[in-house]
């Protein structure tokens, strides 16, 4: 009995001087605890407690620039803008670290995609093809990769680089109706480019969230020509270009959705 009294007193000492060890032999693991990462926490448990980054994100876009191609002048001898309309599809990637990005900062680290343009021209130019003494129609189409890291992009602005390599087809045509033979020329062209592109997302107001799925877009850039298709001509392509217009933003549409659902989803249950 005495050995017994003895035990129990060196227990009662060493759960007096270890209360650590008793609290930690409380947890119970199938519940969820309530620890937080204090300010002097290390790195690791900091980082376990941001979100994973998101997977690609499908984005895609109208595309129209004003294009100054070197070939289309007016009678001073000064280029005149030609329209090109398009469209661009592509994906947006996270940023690798996103543990490292301040709130409201890079949502994205760069994207890319293929982009498909077209333009239909007349050209009143003797002498811009060889062998043609009449105005010229002039059909474009065009295939390009593009690769858009992102310069900014913090809250509703958003700045990036569009470097673009593509596959070009041209196909010329006589204007006239009472020319026999139509087709004059056609060939393969290989254009690159290089821009700079800001873009503002209109913000939310009172509550209307389909708001931030426009903007804003300015767009600027030059395009040069690694392969023209008629080299014998005065055909060329190279120059500068720029676009101002509305933006619409199809990530944010895809996401607000995707809210939607599952925010409907929840009032179900």
């Amino acid at each position: 009995m005495k050995f017994l009294w003895c035990l129990l007193l060196l227990i009662g000492l060493w759960v007096s001087n270890n209360p650590t060890a008793v609290a930690q032999a409380r947890i119970n693991v199938n519940e969820p605890t309530k620890l937080a990462a204090d300010k002097e926490a290390s790195p690791d448990s900091v980082k376990a407690k941001v979100a994973n980054p998101r997977s690609l994100t499908f984005t895609a876009s109208t595309d129209q620039r004003f294009f100054f191609f070197n070939d289309t002048r007016n009678d001073n001898g000064k280029r005149v803008p030609v329209s090109v309309y398009g469209v661009r599809a592509g994906f947006l990637f996270p940023v690798k670290h996103p543990e490292n990005v301040e709130p409201g900062g890079m949502r994205a680290a760069f994207k890319t995609g293929v982009g498909f343009y077209f333009v239909n021209q007349t050209l009143d130019r003797p002498g811009l093809l060889p062998g043609t003494s009449e105005a010229v129609e002039r059909h474009l189409r065009i295939v390009t990769a593009y690769f858009e890291p992102y310069l900014y992009r913090k809250k509703a602005i958003e700045i990036s680089l569009p470097l673009e390599l593509g596959y070009g087809h041209s196909r010329y045509e006589v204007a006239s109706d009472q020319s026999t033979e139509r087709e004059v020329a056609r060939g393969i062209f290989i254009p690159a480019g290089v821009g700079l592109s800001a873009s503002y997302q209109f913000p939310t107001i009172r509550g209307l969230r389909p708001l931030r799925w426009f903007g804003l877009n300015l767009l600027t850039g030059y395009r040069f020509i690694l392969k023209r298709d008629v080299p014998e001509s005065q055909v060329n392509y190279s120059g500068l270009y720029f676009s101002v217009g509305p933006s619409f933003f199809l990530e944010n549409l895809t996401y607000d959705v995707g809210q939607w659902r599952k925010n409907r989803k929840k009032k179900k249950k």
